[in-house]
């Protein structure tokens, strides 16, 4: 991994460092979903299929009330993605046993197995990259991620995250 600026820069707050960290954001999201790219290709699948598995995948039977929370998409933006992982048996929905009106959502074993293959490079590429910046360097990258979420969503996203 190439050498960044290490140590603390009393001048890390100017225009040009936070342009090198958006930069350096824009970079490291075209890298990490290029794997799962190639592999939602197969199925004709996109980005948005991709995280409507990973969140059902963490959360068996989320709300489609709470997935729309999570993904901050229109509901016929969802609908359509939904209706193409449930047609091609990646996802089933059931009824709400206390309220018949919600759609509770689960992958099935294939959306489990096609949810493992998106996120295994994804892992790999995480756990380099933890190893090659240590211990004290992910801490600090897992405050400046939540940093950027918003101040009304963090703490939501935190108990998300730590379940």
């Amino acid at each position: 991994m190439a050498d960044v600026k290490t140590g603390t820069n009393p001048l890390f707050l100017r225009e040009e460092e936070l342009r090198q960290g958006i930069e350096l954001l824009f970079y490291a999201y075209r890298d990490f979903t290029s794997d799962p790219d190639d592999i939602l290709l197969d199925s004709k699948f996109g980005r948005a299929h991709h995280r409507v598995v990973h969140f059902v995948g963490r959360n068996p039977g989320i709300t489609v009330a709470d997935l729309l929370k999570i993904l901050r998409i229109t509901k016929q933006s969802l609908s359509r993605v939904l209706r193409a992982l449930i047609e091609q048996g990646y996802i089933r929905q059931r009824q709400g046993s206390r309220d018949r009106r919600q759609r509770l959502l689960y992958l099935t074993d294939q959306g489990i197995e096609l949810e493992k293959r998106l996120s295994t490079p994804q892992q790999a590429r995480v756990a380099r990259a933890y190893r090659e910046a240590g211990a004290e360097a992910v801490a600090g990258y897992r405050k400046v991620l939540l940093g950027l979420i918003n101040d009304a969503d963090r703490d939501a996203v935190l108990q998300s995250i730590l379940k």
